[in-house]
């Protein structure tokens, strides 16, 4: 059975924290494209996922079936899931610098099949936990026992695609289902309760019937337990509502819903580093 390759102590997890929001600005200041705090409110919950004992995977083994499938369906974070991936060891790192070139498997937005460890094609908002789902069916029906991670935005919560999967996974019991929101309270065009208030959020999960967990999403220490008691909950999915922070790290970013889908100038990249290693 294939274990965690990685099982860090929190403080190497702070410290790896700091490496990927640094890698997420150079490359995409270097493509001046992408959508850097959109990555930043999701470091630490996929920082604890790849590096903090959670997720069993090889990267000299990227699609042995017994694997843990992690999916990001808020596809235009793939900067991140890219650094985390280099950083695991899937690709050679130098590859992140083609982030968006033309003919680069480094895209936008992830593409299955062409970089080991993308488990789908994603960025086309609200299909993630569907997805998911057939990961956790195609596993009960070829007898292979797996986790399975979809890594949500709050915006496309608000799309039905999410609920009508919501309501199917509690139907199935599908409780090898992990689903977790990065709830930054923002989306590209301005506040979740202006565009489309969410709230009762954690309520609106439960009556889906699914566990629900609540927690600060950048607090290392919370994201590796609640993810672990996830493990124990059995009948049913669960589905951690993490309450992050857009652009956390870097102090002009964060809660400005304008730099959603925008790359850092130079001079703003200078900045922004050396926030993120005070």
């Amino acid at each position: 059975m294939l274990s965690t390759p990685y099982n860090f102590n929190n403080q190497k997890l702070k410290e790896i924290a700091k490496e990927l929001r640094l890698t997420v600005i150079d490359i995409t200041t270097h493509a001046k494209s992408g959508h850097p705090s959109s990555c930043f409110s999701s470091v630490e919950i996929m920082t604890v996922l790849y590096f903090g004992g959670i997720m069993r995977y090889n990267p000299d083994d990227p699609w042995n079936p017994e694997r843990d499938r992690f999916i990001l369906s808020k596809g235009h974070a793939a900067p991140l899931l890219y650094s985390i991936l280099a950083k695991a060891g899937f690709f050679e790192e130098n590859l992140l610098k083609t982030l968006r070139e033309v003919g680069s498997p480094v895209q936008g937005h992830p593409i299955q099949g062409i970089l080991p460890g993308i488990e789908a094609t994603t960025g086309s908002l609200g299909q993630g936990l569907s997805l998911g789902i057939g990961h956790a069916i195609a596993g009960r029906l070829n007898n292979i026992s797996y986790n399975i991670f979809v890594l949500l935005g709050d915006g496309e919560c608000e799309e039905g695609q999410i609920w009508e999967a919501a309501m199917s996974a509690s139907h199935f019991n599908i409780d090898n289902l992990i689903a977790i929101v990065d709830y930054n309270k923002y989306q590209e065009t301005g506040p979740i309760s202006r565009e489309m208030a969410l709230e009762p959020f954690s309520e609106k999960w439960k009556s889906f019937g699914w566990y629900v967990h609540d927690i600060d999403g950048h607090n290392i220490d919370k994201i590796k337990e609640e993810l672990k008691q996830c493990f124990n909950e059995k009948g049913k999915p669960s589905v951690i509502i993490a309450h992050t922070v857009k652009g956390k790290g870097v102090s002009f970013m964060e809660k400005d819903y304008t730099f959603h889908g925008r790359a850092l100038t130079e001079e703003q990249a200078a900045t922004a580093k050396k926030e993120i290693l005070q």
